[in-house]
């Protein structure tokens, strides 16, 4: 699983890729904390905070972080290198956990800048450090989470095709439900009963609760097991379209 994650982290950062979604990451985000006028600036709005950082790294993760997955499985599948993958001493599993903690490692590296605009509220208050510190670092917690969750859909998409395009369409499709789509269907009329249970299995429910600076052991079990129950979903895929071949 090691030389796995080391061959994609080298290959982020042996193109663009690594460097690109890093970098688009955080100018999306700067650029509407410190420089577009708007409630969402910081400066204009007058209160020192990261809420702006925290509402729009979701949007933005929803289209970056299929934008490194998807060519993770399709392209194997494109250039014919699954099979030797398959040839090698390494599992299913294995592959696909390596592939999953590289994408998860570039989410968390683009995350670590973001401590940049940390420090800059934290000194820009009429009082400096007056910053909700356990809200602050419940956010970056739930926001890497949520990410988390959009690597292991992305890899699910990118099993399912050998075309980057459609991996990544379905990738954010995946990751936009898993975001938002319980919360509306939820919102249903002849759904209201259950609709706690609904928005109980989507993600915002759960990065919003982490957000309040409480992390609870049920939020981070529900990001975790939506995080395994997608990469297990990827290695039945490999794992039928292995034995398809073989037959």
């Amino acid at each position: 699983m090691f030389a796995i994650f080391k061959k994609e982290i080298n290959g982020f950062f042996s193109s663009l890729t690594g460097y690109i979604v890093i970098i688009v990451f955080l100018l999306v985000n700067s650029l509407f904390m410190w420089v577009f006028p708007g409630e969402l600036n910081v400066i204009d709005n007058g209160y020192a905070g990261l809420d702006t950082l925290f509402f729009l790294s979701p949007w933005v993760f929803l289209f970056l972080v299929p934008a490194v997955t998807m060519k993770m499985i399709a392209e194997e599948e494109r250039l014919g290198t699954m099979e030797l993958l398959f040839s090698k001493p390494v599992s299913e599993r294995e592959i696909i956990w390596g592939k999953y903690l590289a994408s998860v490692a570039l989410v968390l590296l683009s995350l670590i800048p973001c401590l940049v605009s940390y420090f800059s509220v934290y000194a820009l208050g009429e009082t400096p450090g007056n910053l909700d510190k356990g809200a602050t670092w419940g956010a970056f917690t739930g926001l890497f989470f949520l990410a988390a969750i959009y690597a292991s859909a992305g890899i699910l998409a990118s099993s399912l095709t050998d075309n980057q395009v459609v991996a990544f369409i379905l990738a954010v499709l995946f990751s936009f439900f898993l975001y938002m789509g319980f919360d509306s269907v939820a919102g249903l009329p002849f759904l209201k009963k259950a609709d706690t249970i609904i928005v109980s299995l989507g993600i915002n429910e759960h990065y919003k609760s982490i957000s309040r600076g409480v992390i609870d052991i049920g939020d981070v079990v529900y990001f975790v097991a939506v995080s395994v129950i997608f990469n297990e979903a990827t290695r039945l895929v490999l794992v039928s379209r292995k034995w398809k071949k073989r037959g």
